[in-house]
């Protein structure tokens, strides 16, 4: 074994033994309920300042897909609740 892959191996291995587990953090015990609230509305904003809006185009697309899409489930669930409903009347009369 090479010098380097025995440093690598004594690494690894001290690493995988001697790892130290963290403790939870306890920041957020610490806060007050006014505190908690504006780190989540900071942390909201953040959020939707990384949000890409769809182009026009895109939005139209979107938009006719799901139209479209809709209207073939809705297609599909009335034909099966018709010939349900026929099989029954056929079976029950």
């Amino acid at each position: 074994m090479s010098d380097t892959a025995a440093a690598a191996a004594s690494d690894a291995e001290g690493s995988a033994t001697g790892r130290t587990e963290r403790a939870p953090r306890r920041d957020a015990e610490k806060r007050g309920l006014f505190a908690r609230i504006a780190l989540f509305v900071r942390q909201v904003v953040a959020e939707l300042k990384k949000v890409v809006r769809p182009t026009r185009q895109e939005l139209v697309t979107y938009t006719s897909v799901v139209l479209v899409f809709v209207t073939v489930v809705m297609l599909f669930v009335t034909l099966i609740d018709l010939g349900i409903g026929k099989l029954t009347f056929l079976v029950f009369g």
